[in-house]
């Protein structure tokens, strides 16, 4: 329905313009296109398209039930092939459904994969940093929101057309890394992950568990300990590199497992230990230069009280009185390595709430320092994922092991097969359990707009019913299924010589699932726009909701036309709408890295 629906708000801001001249023929109409606001009705019954009128009453100066009657019975006069109503102070269009049907039809079967493509943001160069994770451990659940938003909003945008470079920063240095550093060579030293038959990622989260058990034993002292270290590594300490370069490859190895099997890339790969020392360049450049200025202490900070929002502090600390980097200093740096590498339009950072008030100075910092491309430059804020239990902590081993969350929703997968009896039905059950767990696992991820905190529940997501990636997966099989059995002997001879006739798609449920599917560039779109996956994944639902009560609704093999040849034509042309869910199912399913199942 967009290109209609693009039509239709022309056709609506042409008969506006034409009773603004009636008024007044020397008033202008300049900006008025952009007030036309198409929506969809609640109740079908009331239309396929709703235009109010509310915006234009001041300027015609009449009621928004005036100007929709006058509006309604110009646009009529001027299409009579569609029924328009002027309901109060809308304007409702009821579409001409032969057309239409035609046309989604054609457009979804033609572009396949390319249907959705809108190119509104074609020549746009938009760099996304995601994942972020630090060397001390493994990737967990809030981890796997980070990357899920990440991946999403970048394939998104690029089937939007924008040119999309995906990076990462390995947090790699720090104190936080030198306290694992600390416990294994205190508790571990010698040992092998393989020592212990866990992922090598998981093997350095335990040393940084270890830490904190060490730290509640040792106050202060353990703390001392890790900044010492932290001291050493950043003057060259040779036996203190060793360790760091030992245990970040074992966290690195790790990490690359989760996110080959996740579904996560990077077009490149930053790492803090290489960028850091950049950012403290800038740093000692803006002193120079008077943008920043030294405290009693010996620190390096930044005025803040030019920002006027409520501070934390009236001062950000740039550099430590010792000379040592904060986390600031990196991400100056990092950014203007970035520009550099890949000068972009925009940047996106998807990072977590909590860490705003860190951005507003970032992108503060990097404006005084100069760079104009700061204005481009955007915190994509998520909430935070609890669990029923409550909230994860990592120093108290309590968090959700990303590779364990997976294993765990894939045997459950691997177990309803199994009850199911469809394991040797199956061409690859195992796969097949793997493919469900991830897609449960996405969609419930990003069924919730970035911006709110989620409480994720591993059963609900599993759910073959309801609002899960399981139940569109489940949708995606059974089309899959239909489309094989159209093979069968006795329904490809009925099939052979049937056309596809859009027009016989009259029934309601056939109209719904229609305009569910023609709406699908509008939803990319919006979804890239306020960069929120959610509006992807309640696109799907809703398609599969539609596609649901067509089934039902619609017998595809047995359909009840006039005569024997119109009722081959009605199947055929129902397997085409089905076909066309199919593919726009996948195609809806790519984005929001929730596998398409021909089989389950």
């Amino acid at each position: 329905m967009d290109s209609s629906k693009d039509l239709w708000r022309e056709h609506v801001a042409s008969c506006l313009k034409e009773i603004v001249r009636e008024t007044d023929p020397s008033a202008s109409c300049e900006g008025m296109d952009n007030i036309v606001v198409a929506e969809i009705p609640p109740d079908p019954a009331m239309g396929d398209l709703g235009f109010p009128m509310f915006p234009f009453a001041k300027i015609l100066r009449k009621s928004p039930a005036q100007i929709a009657e006058k509006c309604a019975a110009l646009l009529a006069g001027s299409f009579p092939d569609a029924v328009v109503k002027a309901e109060g102070p809308y304007v409702n269009v009821f579409l001409p459904k032969k057309d239409m049907a035609a046309r989604v039809l054609a457009d979804v079967i033609s572009q396949g994969e390319n249907y959705g493509k809108t190119g509104v943001l074609n020549g746009r160069r938009i760099m996304v940093e995601f994942s972020s994770p630090n060397t001390n451990k493994p990737l967990h659940l809030g981890h796997l929101r980070n990357d899920a938003l990440g991946e999403s909003i970048s394939r998104i945008l690029k089937f939007c057309g924008a040119d999309v470079y995906k990076v990462n920063i390995i947090n790699d240095r720090g104190v936080h890394i030198c306290k694992s550093m600390l416990a294994y060579r205190k508790f571990f030293d010698g040992k092998q992950p393989s020592d212990f038959s866990v992922k090598p990622d998981r093997f350095v989260g335990d040393c940084y568990v270890k830490f904190n058990d060490y730290s509640r034993e040792n106050p202060g002292k353990a703390d001392e300990e890790a900044k010492e270290m932290l001291r050493l590594w950043e003057a060259g300490d040779p036996g203190t590199i060793r360790l760091w370069k030992t245990m970040n490859g074992w966290a690195l190895e790790g990490l690359k497992q989760t996110y080959k099997r996740t579904g996560i890339s990077f077009d490149k790969i930053y790492f803090e230990s290489e960028t850091y020392l950049k950012g403290k360049d800038e740093v000692f450049a803006g002193l120079e230069k008077g943008i920043f200025f030294k405290a009693e202490d010996g620190s390096v900070c930044v005025d803040l009280s030019p920002l006027n929002m409520d501070l934390k502090a009236e001062k950000k600390v740039l550099l430590r009185s010792d000379g040592t980097s904060v986390y600031i200093t990196q991400d100056i740096g990092t950014a203007i390595s970035r520009h550099n590498d890949w000068p972009f339009d925009v940047m996106i950072y998807v990072v977590g709430s909590e860490q705003q008030y860190h951005f507003k100075v970032l992108f503060y910092v990097l404006k005084l320092l100069g760079f104009d491309w700061a204005d481009q430059l955007y915190h994509l804020s998520y909430g935070m994922v609890n669990l029923p239990e409550g909230k994860m902590k990592s120093r108290e081993g309590t968090v959700v092991d990303g590779d364990d969350l997976i294993n765990t929703l894939k045997n459950e997968a691997a177990a309803e097969i199994k009850e199911k009896e469809r394991t040797d039905s199956l061409s690859d059950a195992d796969a097949v359990a793997e493919k469900i767990a991830l897609g449960a696992l996405h969609y419930y991820l990003l069924q919730t707009s970035p911006t709110k905190d989620m409480l994720f529940n591993p059963k609900e997501s599993l759910s073959f019913n309801g609002n899960t990636g399981p139940y569109l997966q489940y949708m995606g099989a059974r089309i899959s299924s239909i489309l094989r059995r159209s093979g069968e002997a006795d329904k490809a001879a009925v099939l052979e010589n049937a056309q596809v006739k859009p027009e016989l798609l009259t029934d309601p449920a056939e109209w719904e699932l229609l305009k569910a599917l023609s709406s699908f560039p509008d939803a990319v779109t919006r979804a890239a726009e306020n960069r929120d996956p959610s509006i992807v994944t309640a696109f799907m639902y809703t398609v599969s909701k539609c596609f649901s009560r067509f089934y039902h609704d619609c017998p595809i093999f047995d359909a009840a036309g006039k005569t024997e040849e119109e009722s081959a034509c009605l199947s055929r042309t129902r397997l085409e709408l089905a076909k066309a869910v199919s593919i726009v199912l996948k195609n809806a399913g790519e984005l929001v890295l929730v596998p398409f199942l021909t089989e389950m």
